[in-house]
């Protein structure tokens, strides 16, 4: 086996979870013992992601060492301004604007694989290796693998292969959250055995047969259950006495987990000793007991209008949308998503536009901060949104504009709630899992320090840790830094740490591109329902 680094993504996955995993639990054992053995012999600290702690700019800023300023992802859904309405669509690959990891590690002569990644579709042109992307629909999967002819490699040299297994099914997983019956939630858990074991197989069969210099892969699952079954994992919510179906549930939970534990163990075991093993999340988790309005909110202070729904089909169906129904003529702050936790301000550029002029801009905006901070408890008096912080203090870079004009973070880290209903805070019937800045970074294998906890690092550090593990210089631009102290002195002696020429310039891409359906968008827009992300 000639693979130098492998890198294993777990999205959402957390320490709160993982050390009680790895540890001897009454009457249960330890679940993922191999995953426990490798902590021992290795490196772990916690990862703090990005401002918002959301999937899409954590992966990029991972996948590019940029923060989102940087690389123009903020969330799932991007949105313009245009005509006095505003227009939403999804992100897709073709809006990174700064140069992958893979991109990086292929044109200086290394392999890669890259697998579940989201926003690695369209394909990219540059690439030396197979991409097989994640978050899009199962019938793109042909067309947005790559090489062209990996789809047909796969689907031969992979036992059970099932590509509607293996993408998100969109179809089987439209119910939102509140909708989930004891026995949809038991299903849910269920779904994602086998969807894991797919990317497990792909992976293993790559390094079987194309040995990559570079393989990653992420297993989404993690999150996926955890925003669905948080009250059955955090130990601090479990109950010491818990129903039949609650201890099924842990139960299940603990199986995914457990096989988990073997895909991670046979993977490492295939690319042996010699090689370098990292495994990181985009963010942590926690859990969220309250449901807060912002929209809403910002109705009462004056800064949004509703729009008037009639009783046209098409009206009702708009309501019913997963974004906010204003009146824009009279709208000059609101969130858009309730996944960007971010207040944006709508600025009149040219004559005739609504919005305030830009004159106004400063402050207005400060004026909007101290009615965020007045959104306080009337029992205690603290305050819900705790942190309201500036665009140009989180989001420095070129892409900069494209972010929202502030962002909130909520004192217990949950998401925001856009829709037209009061009360502005209202009690969740349960807590609900969220997530929470601090993901997870490990390491291990050959020239890795054994047993050592060091600092929380940031989650652009992983590219450049997996750029420095191939052997390669880590461009001047990266802001992410290499871990040293996860590394022996040996190792760093031998393997110094070198700073390279700037990454390349990124344009459009449009290879391989297949847009999806206004439905397929709608069934997707769904999926991020179900999550937690829409309404």
């Amino acid at each position: 086996m000639t693979t130098r680094t492998l890198f294993i993504g777990m999205d959402g996955a957390t320490f709160t979870v993982l050390d009680q995993l790895t540890n001897d639990l009454p009457g249960v054992g330890v679940v993922m013992p191999f995953l426990s053995e490798f902590l021992r012999n290795g490196v772990r600290a916690k990862l703090r992601s990005t401002p918002n702690p959301l999937t899409p700019p954590a992966w990029v800023s991972l996948m590019t060492g940029r923060t989102p300023g940087h690389h123009g992802v903020f969330d799932f859904i991007r949105a313009e301004e245009k005509g006095g309405d505003v227009f939403f669509t999804l992100y897709d690959a073709r809006d990174i604007r700064t140069e992958t990891i893979w991109s990086l590690a292929s044109r200086q002569g290394k392999t890669i694989a890259a697998l579940n990644f989201p926003f690695t579709a369209p394909p990219p042109r540059d690439v030396d290796g197979s991409v097989v992307p994640g978050f899009i629909p199962w019938k793109h999967l042909r067309r947005n693998t790559h090489p062209q002819d990996l789809y047909d490699q796969i689907k031969q040299g992979v036992a059970d292969f099932d590509p509607k297994e293996l993408a998100w099914d969109f179809d089987r997983e439209a119910q939102s959250l509140e909708d989930l019956s004891d026995e949809d939630r038991e299903n849910w858990v269920r779904y994602h055995l086998p969807r894991e074991m797919q990317w497990f197989r792909i992976a293993r069969y790559l390094l079987e047969t194309k040995q990559p210099d570079l393989m990653a892969v992420m297993f989404d699952g993690v999150d996926k259950l955890q925003h669905q079954a948080w009250r059955f994992l955090d130990p601090a919510l479990f109950s010491d006495h818990p129903t039949p179906y609650e201890q099924r549930m842990r139960d299940l939970c603990f199986e995914y987990f457990r096989k988990l534990d073997g895909y991670i163990k046979e993977l490492v075991t295939l690319v042996g000793p010699e090689a370098q093993v990292f495994m990181a999340s985009d963010h942590g988790f926690t859990a969220t007991t309250e449901v807060i309005r912002i929209n809403a909110y910002l109705k009462q202070k004056g800064y949004l209008e509703w729009r008037a729904v009639g009783q046209s089909e098409a009206e009702q169906r708009r309501d019913a949308t997963m974004f906010a129904n204003l009146d824009w003529d009279k709208t000059l702050a609101y969130c858009r998503t309730p996944s960007s936790n971010g207040i944006t301000i709508r600025v009149a550029r040219t004559p005739g536009e609504t919005g305030i002029a830009p004159a106004q801009y400063e402050t207005f905006r400060d004026q909007l901060i101290r009615d965020l901070e007045q959104l306080t408890d009337p029992a205690s008096g603290e305050r819900i949104i705790t942190e309201i912080h500036k665009r140009e203090d989180v989001f420095p870079g070129v892409a900069m504009s494209d972010a929202p004009d502030l962002l909130m973070v909520l004192r217990d880290r949950g998401f925001v709630s856009i829709k037209n209903i009061e009360p502005v805070v209202e009690p969740r019937p349960e807590p609900a899992g969220t997530h929470h800045p601090d993901g997870i970074f490990i390491a291990g294998g050959q020239g890795i320090n054994q047993g050592r906890e060091i600092g929380t690092r940031n989650i652009v550090d992983v590219g450049a840790t997996l750029l420095y593990s191939l052997g390669l210089a880590v461009p001047e631009d990266l802001e992410g830094q290499v871990p040293e102290e996860s590394f022996t002195e040996a190792w760093l002696s031998a393997h110094p740490v070198r700073i390279g020429p700037p990454t390349h310039s990124v344009g459009g891409n449009e290879a391989g591109a297949e847009d999806m359906s206004e439905e397929e968008k709608e069934k997707l827009m769904e999926q991020l329902q179900m999550l937690g992300y829409m309404e």
